[in-house]
């Protein structure tokens, strides 16, 4: 599955990454690689965690 993901930098310096089409995953990391590789493990964790609960596993 591939899912859209945002990186920003806080005002701390730090990389945030965000999956819109989950709601509340979201991750961060020192760089864009750590971010990513975070991020990567939140939406393994929130897909599993949705489906456990007989919610869709993606908002539109």
């Amino acid at each position: 599955m591939k899912l859209m993901v945002t990186l920003e930098r806080d005002e701390t310096g730090m990389i945030v990454a965000e999956c819109p089409a989950i709601p509340g995953c979201v991750s961060q990391g020192k760089t864009e690689d750590e971010a990513m590789a975070n991020i990567r493990e939140a939406i393994a964790a929130c897909v599993e965690a949705r489906a456990a609960n007989g919610m869709p596993v993606t908002v539109e």
